[in-house]
């Protein structure tokens, strides 16, 4: 029986790939920033429309719901989920499909996810009448910026209605060779958090430094202790890692500033550990300030949670990958410090977040997400596509 579900979604997918090919164009060219995502919203109801979808429901303003029912509904209910945000990076590929909007890029690959959940819901509703149960489409927006387009959706209910048993959803890694996926069991993304930090001094000429207090060398040694919270206060057990990537020293060769602005990031894969590292960092950081003559304002903003990968249901997603692209295309990943904010479903319901290939290393397709020459070798969205499907219809099979 799976021999020939396999088959029939390979073959779908096959069917369906240029026209999958063609939306990924479409959007990739057309990106829209977290929560702005207007057109790209209005562009996938119509995509489900015509396949033939008529259960569309709109969430968090841009976000969209979709079901496909099968036979008996109430079974069972799994949800699938893609995010549709861009990035604020200025594209530098030279393709045909290249961002019209200047300054935003899908550098992050969500424009493969949609691609990849509308070429499942192809495939989905033309087997329909072969599974039994409900599958929910979740096209959500604002992933890259808190809080996170998942915790508005799951606000708004898009896990009720029906009641989702179960969650997939899948991410882009250009570090996996395209035709292979990657799963990880139980812990497997950071949380994070957001740190603005304003260190206050009294500026003045640099040649007289004994008349002012220089909030320059005051972010200095802040920095550097900060570090002691990862390296000598948390367990070596609990991966954590502290970053600051914006300093702004706004003075000149001879004028210290009055005060510095830094902004940073704390992630960590223990949710006891995280509140008390907020509580150590804002301590340590104003009493040096204090020590020094100075002031600090330090802010925490608490982020997405760490991502929980459900050991039952990854362990199923993952044989099931294996039987739909063999045991040679499935490989194990390691923890992975980035966020995703499909960690706020993980807390609800049994989740399952894997890895697509998407590198060619013979077409120079190698770029990192996040960047503006990240690009994928389109074989995956046949791939992606019909895994998806095969995913929702075997673990639709389990009672």
């Amino acid at each position: 029986m799976n021999s020939n579900l396999i088959d029939s979604i390979k073959n779908l997918s096959k069917i369906n790939n240029k026209n999958i090919v063609d939306i990924r164009h479409h959007l990739h060219a057309n990106p829209e920033l977290s929560f702005q995502e207007f057109e790209t919203s209005k562009y996938v109801k119509i995509a489900l429309e015509n396949i033939g979808i008529s259960k569309i429901e709109h969430k968090a303003n841009t976000g969209l719901v979709a079901l496909i029912e099968g036979k008996n509904p109430s079974v069972k209910t799994i949800a699938l989920r893609a995010d549709m945000d861009a990035l604020p990076i200025k594209e530098l590929n030279n393709v045909a499909y290249k961002s019209k909007n200047e300054g935003v890029m899908h550098a992050c690959g969500h424009d493969v996810h949609t691609s990849c959940l509308l070429g499942a819901a192809q495939i989905l509703f033309s087997l329909r009448n072969e599974f039994e149960g409900t599958i929910k489409f979740i096209f959500q927006p604002g992933e890259e910026k808190l809080p996170g387009g998942a915790s508005m959706m799951i606000n708004e209910g898009v896990l009720k209605n029906p009641d989702a048993n179960a969650i997939i959803g899948q991410h882009v890694m250009p570090l996996i060779p395209v035709g292979k996926v990657g799963f990880k069991s139980g812990l497997y993304m950071a949380s994070t958090d957001e740190l603005y930090v304003k260190v206050i001094g009294k500026g003045g000429h640099g040649a007289m430094p004994q008349l002012n207090i220089d909030p320059v060398v005051i972010a200095a040694q802040i920095i550097i202790s900060l570090q002691q919270i990862v390296s000598r206060m948390s367990s070596p057990i609990i991966p954590s890692v502290l970053s600051f990537g914006k300093v702004i020293a706004n003075g000149a060769t001879n004028v210290i500033p009055n005060e510095v602005i830094m902004e940073g990031t704390f992630r960590t894969l223990d949710e006891k550990w995280r509140l008390e590292a907020h509580d150590k960092m804002v301590k340590m950081a104003t009493m040096i300030a204090e020590s020094m003559g100075g002031k600090c304002e330090f802010e925490v903003r608490k982020g997405y949670p760490f991502l929980h990968n459900d050991e039952t249901l990854t362990a199923k997603a993952k044989q099931h990958a294996i039987e739909f692209l063999g045991p040679e295309n499935v490989i194990d990943l390691d923890i992975w410090m980035a966020a995703e904010d499909f960690a706020y479903y993980s807390q609800i319901i049994p989740a399952c977040f894997y890895r697509l290939g998407t590198r060619n290393e013979e077409k120079g397709i190698v770029s990192s997400v996040h960047t503006p020459t990240f690009d994928i070798d389109e074989n995956a969205l046949e791939i992606g596509s019909g895994l998806m499907a095969y995913l929702a219809i075997r673990e639709l099979a389990y009672n």
